[in-house]
């Protein structure tokens, strides 16, 4: 399928971009669309025969509505959002092509897909699926297909409690006025790597790690373990016993790490 025509819009910068340099190494014609540049995406859903979305998870659902009526039925419209439910579901009402939800979970600044993982969530059709997928295939990508659903649970914690225990970090610090500078003559290496993460999520990036947290159906109830846990938590170091706090521990091991 070399000659198939592949639109991307967000294809300018961030994983929009990354995923055209990918297609166009591959072979492939790639058009793409930035907020300031490149073809409407209205027209480029009416010329390609694969539509890719890659912007913001705020505006994500926005676009696909106003692309999805212009793919024809025999296209495919795909997205590289971090959240699936509702993209799926917006690229199965908007459109009557083939859809099929992918996630990367890794970011622009990779140099090689070997080892990476990516997911995909089939929507509609099986004419295009085999082809999308031998493309990570072919990089020695590590897939899993899954539905929206499955997706979204797995993501409440690989982003929404992972995410929202860097911002509980973060805010810590900030009260305590200890900068990364103070912090760093100090720092473990696994500390080293919090502070990346930090910087990620509070400096450069603030806006993105916060979509990924308020758009995910299932914020409220990692909310509600996350203060349900760290009560426990605080319970039992308030008791000063470290035998209690290993116990506590262990109990959890058996379920994290269960004997096969």
């Amino acid at each position: 399928m070399k000659e198939t025509v592949i639109g991307v819009i967000g294809g300018t910068g961030g994983m929009g971009g990354w995923f055209a340099s990918l297609l166009r190494g591959d072979g492939y014609t790639v058009h793409c669309a930035g907020r300031r540049s490149g073809m409407r995406p209205e027209d480029m859903a009416r010329v390609c025969q694969v539509l890719v979305i890659s912007v913001p998870i705020g505006v994500t659902c926005e676009v696909i509505g106003r692309v999805g009526p212009f793919m024809s039925p025999d296209s495919l419209l795909t997205d590289l959002t971090s959240l699936k439910e509702a993209p799926v579901r917006e690229m199965l009402r908007a459109s009557q092509c083939e859809v099929i939800g992918c996630h990367p979970l890794f970011g622009p600044e990779i140099t090689g897909l070997s080892g990476h993982n990516v997911i995909l969530c089939p929507g509609r059709g099986d004419l295009w699926f085999s082809w999308f997928k031998s493309i990570f295939e072919k990089h020695q990508a590590v897939i899993t297909v899954t539905t929206p659903e499955e997706h979204d649970r797995m993501m409440s914690v690989v982003q929404v409690m992972n995410h929202l225990h860097t911002m509980h970090l973060g805010m810590i610090l900030g009260q305590e006025n200890m900068t990364c500078d103070k912090l760093l003559p100090w720092s473990t290496p696994v500390l080293k790597k919090k502070m990346e993460m930090l910087r990620k999520v509070f400096q450069n990036q603030p806006g993105m790690y916060a979509e990924m947290l308020v758009n995910n159906p299932h914020l409220e109830r990692i909310c509600e373990l996350y203060q349900e846990t760290f009560s426990l938590l605080e319970k039992t170091l308030a008791r000063k016993d470290a035998d209690a706090l290993c116990d506590l521990l262990h109990k959890q091991t058996k379920k994290i790490w269960p004997k096969k």
